[in-house]
């Protein structure tokens, strides 16, 4: 049996943003002229390398070599807003973006900048893609363990963390009587929707927008909301 030749694949707009010097994609274009010895010091999750190429340490994407549709090299910490509130009939509202990428409904959130706090990150990104705001030290902000998102853009060599950050806006009698979210940035639509169960959200989102939970978030949001079984 022939074994297949690893794929390798790295998304022409990534190259386009190298050329361009975007800040946003790595300018080295060889990821073993990289010295990964700060960037393994400083992971959330750890990895190694394999002749000198970083190895996604979680999944097998397909793609072994490259960086699919990522701009960086290894792992990219981002930081996501749970936002959360209950009305008079104790129903769950969060917070949710469509993303202008096309890959469906998500939290807010995005990447954490080179020394920023993710919790910093994760309400600097809320009131860019909503206009909502909050204060990072506030008791009502709380900050949930990192985990690996598997980022449909993501590769063996580029892959995706985030810190979840949850934001409870309290109790409301009803869910338009709340801080409305307006779309900016990323996004081109934010509002609140119901959220009681992760199948409440999924039944919401497809029947009130037509849309589909953006899947590096499905997992996330399963595990915050969980099934009411």
């Amino acid at each position: 049996m022939t074994t297949p030749e690893p794929r390798t694949f790295t998304h022409p707009d990534v190259l386009a943003a190298v050329a361009a010097g975007a800040s946003w994609a790595d300018p080295v274009t060889d990821p073993t002229r990289i010295d990964w010895t700060a960037r393994q010091a400083a992971a959330v999750i750890p990895f190694t390398l394999v002749d000198g190429r970083p190895v996604n340490p979680c999944e097998s994407t397909g793609i072994r070599y490259g960086r699919n549709e990522l701009g960086h090299w290894g792992e990219q910490v981002c930081a996501d807003a749970l936002v959360v509130a209950h009305d008079a009939a104790g129903h769950r509202w969060i917070v949710m973006v469509e993303r202008s990428d096309g890959h469906g409904w998500a939290l807010p959130g995005g990447y954490v900048d080179p020394g920023e706090d993710p919790t910093d990150a994760a309400v600097r990104e809320l009131q860019e893609e909503t206009g909502l705001t909050a204060n990072p030290r506030d008791p009502w902000v709380t900050t949930l363990p990192a985990r690996y998102v598997p980022d449909p853009r993501a590769s063996d060599e580029a892959w995706m963390v985030t810190v979840p950050v949850r934001i409870d806006f309290g109790p409301c009698e009803h869910p338009w009587q709340l801080p409305q979210p307006t779309a900016g940035d990323d996004a081109v639509c934010a509002t609140w929707v119901l959220a009681d169960t992760f199948e409440e959200l999924t039944g919401y989102v497809a029947d009130e927008f037509y849309g589909e939970i953006f899947p590096a978030h499905r997992a996330m949001l399963a595990d915050a909301l969980g099934s009411g079984e």
